[in-house]
């Protein structure tokens, strides 16, 4: 267990904004963290995809012996990383955002499961947990800023991933514990403390993700914009995220 220090301003005003709207932060929070944590048989690890990346294309052709084009492989590759973020890094930030400390990240843990056995493709990432190390936020801060930046050549030069299709689901996946308030609190203050979370990582995820106020029916709320594009809608049923940059003026407007 880590010692903790005084709870970090910006945690504290997180669980104040919460707070301020009848939100109780340790609920909710444990609510957004509710899984299946049944292991599921896998493939390999991201320690070894990181290691010998050519593990990862051979399987994706055999499971997608369509995907012949280079760009539906880009988008395939590019939709797996944006779920890696959500399904593996969200949860440990949440974790963050509840506990007031954070849980190291080991690639050894993190498995792609069979095609089989995933919910839907591409959700095919699970955290096998254990006695896994515990961290101050400000180191949690630091080795996720570290992983996020030596993972990426990987993906960027490997896979043909783009710079803003990489960071900009990393930086969706740090904003986890602001995006589950985008329509419940203060939009301006959500917007300005998301912004500020962002800015604490050392790596480029604040540059692709814009959090912005938005009007939805009449109801003023906080949505995080990407500013690079995961190419999810060319892959069958791919369809639009939520947070596509393709209609960014549409809802700057």
């Amino acid at each position: 267990m880590v010692e903790r220090d005084t709870t970090p301003e910006w945690l504290a005003n997180y669980h104040s904004l919460m707070r301020t709207h009848g939100l109780q932060p340790a609920t909710e929070l444990g609510h957004a963290l509710a899984r299946d944590d049944r292991q599921k048989p896998a493939i390999l690890t991201l320690a070894q995809l990181l290691e010998d990346p050519a593990l990862l294309d051979r399987q994706t052709r055999e499971e997608y012996p369509d995907a012949t084009s280079p760009r539906l492989r880009k988008a395939l590759m590019s939709v797996l990383h944006q779920s890696l973020a959500l399904q593996i890094i969200s949860p440990l930030v949440i974790q963050l955002f509840r506990d007031g400390e954070g849980t190291r990240l080991s690639p050894e843990r993190v498995v792609l499961i069979d095609q089989a056995n995933a919910e839907s493709a591409p959700d095919r990432w699970q955290y096998q947990t254990s006695d896994e190390e515990r961290l101050s936020p400000g180191a949690f801060i630091q080795a996720l800023s570290h992983q996020m930046t030596d993972w990426y050549p990987v993906f960027r030069q490997h896979f043909g991933v783009s710079p803003g299709a990489y960071w900009s689901s990393v930086g969706l996946a740090l904003g986890t514990p602001y995006s589950l308030l985008w329509d419940r609190v203060d939009a301006d203050a959500l917007c300005d403390q998301a912004s500020a979370w962002l800015n604490r990582f050392q790596c480029d995820a604040n540059r692709y993700i814009d959090w912005i106020p938005a009007v939805f029916n009449g109801r003023r709320c906080a949505i995080p914009q990407r500013r690079g594009c995961c190419l999810k809608y060319l892959l069958p049923e791919g369809g639009y995220c939520g947070t596509c940059g393709i209609y960014r003026k549409e809802r700057l407007s």
